[in-house]
């Protein structure tokens, strides 16, 4: 037992026990919550020595942080990427919420360690959670084109993000268990998201 991590650590190249020691982290702050988890339960669980985990990241905010910035430039990626394949602006609602339920499906413990939010009152973390909605909101902003001012148009970007991120904690409460059902289900959701979205962005107007 207590040679086995060692033999894995010469396994795995610097970059290869990096992204290990991500994976595992991510698991573990969605599960346990940012303040139940330690450096030390992140090491075991990756199955290295706490040092070892030093050497890659200075603290467990560190870690944390760097998370978070990955799942926000994934989210904004793929809400992009879905939306340039559109071929008119009502399609590109609809795909841009497909991209993100899709995401839900696929890397649940990603949502899970957004919306779990359990250190409210710690001004950085919070910060970074915000930075995501703020990646979001800046994805959808140009896609609202109704001759807005631009906090007009920024104002309904975010309140686009908060029904998605609504939607998203109700999916992942009531998620069905079979993959194929909840990929099913995700697109309905996207669907009924877009109707609603759709409806109310095209009754906007200029104050």
């Amino acid at each position: 037992m207590g040679g086995a991590p060692q033999t894995a650590t010469r396994r795995l190249t610097a970059g290869q026990r990096r992204e290990q020691l991500v994976e595992v982290a991510l698991e573990l702050f969605a599960r346990r919550g940012y303040r139940a988890t330690t450096m030390d339960d992140i090491a075991d669980a990756a199955g290295v020595t706490k040092p070892l985990v030093y050497q890659h990241f200075s603290s467990k905010r560190a870690l944390y942080l760097e998370l978070v910035d990955s799942i926000a430039r994934e989210l904004s990626t793929a809400v992009r990427g879905a939306v340039m394949r559109a071929d008119g602006p009502r399609q590109q609602v609809e795909m841009g919420f497909a991209a993100y339920f899709r995401l839900v499906i696929n890397r649940e413990a990603e949502f899970r360690l957004l919306y779990g939010r359990d250190h409210a009152d710690d001004k950085e973390l919070g910060r970074a959670l915000r930075n995501v909605e703020d990646a979001m909101a800046e994805t959808i902003d140009p896609l609202i084109d109704a001759g807005l001012d631009d906090d007009h148009r920024r104002l309904l970007a975010y309140a686009v993000v908060g029904m998605a991120e609504g939607a998203s904690r109700r999916f992942m409460t009531q998620r069905p268990s079979g993959d194929g059902e909840a990929e099913e289900e995700a697109q309905r959701l996207a669907r009924r998201m877009a109707d609603l979205a759709w409806a109310g962005l095209r009754s906007v107007h200029p104050d």
